[in-house]
């Protein structure tokens, strides 16, 4: 069995004039929501053998916020999660799926595409809400019987969906 961790990074402010949107930082609704993001992920202990991080604040400042209560692996930061598409990610899922379980740390629309291309079944409760929309700071727990480096469409379970209070 292998784990699939899909998060959407924090909320982040508006960028100001002269800045670019990879360097958008997170609000202070995101560092709250980051933080109980990871307050979460240890009292469910998801625990991920590796984190993919996009390299954009928004995203770094996300991985910290949840590293201050969860334990989130070896890191690997990648410039590219910030511009691939949904198909890209899966790819990088499946590159890094030698490890038993995976947190991508990214951006929308890409989570919620991977997330619902992933999960045709799933706990009622977690698709229902996955069905609304992923907003930031969600999280996507996609359990499946096989290694994540052969991963495809339609055959992980999802096992539960948080989001921040108030999401």
């Amino acid at each position: 069995m292998s784990r699939l961790y899909l998060l959407r990074h924090a909320k982040a402010g508006w960028a100001q004039p002269g800045m670019r949107d990879f360097d958008r930082p997170l609000d202070a609704t995101g560092r709250a929501d980051a933080e109980a993001t990871g307050q979460a992920m240890r009292e469910h202990a998801y625990v991920p053998d590796v984190t993919l991080c996009s390299n954009a604040k928004r995203a770094r400042q996300t991985l910290e916020g949840i590293a201050g209560s969860a334990d989130t692996g070896r890191v690997i930061f990648l410039d590219h999660l910030y511009s691939e598409d949904a198909a890209g990610y899966l790819q990088l899922v499946r590159e890094h799926g030698r490890h038993g379980s995976l947190l991508v740390i990214g951006h929308n629309p890409m989570m919620e595409d991977l997330a619902l291309a992933l999960s045709e079944r799933g706990e009622p409760a977690a698709l229902a809400m996955l069905g609304l929309g992923f907003p930031t700071s969600g999280l996507a727990v996609i359990r499946f019987d096989a290694s994540l480096s052969g991963v495809t469409p339609g055959k992980g379970f999802l096992e539960a969906f948080l989001t921040p209070v108030g999401s």
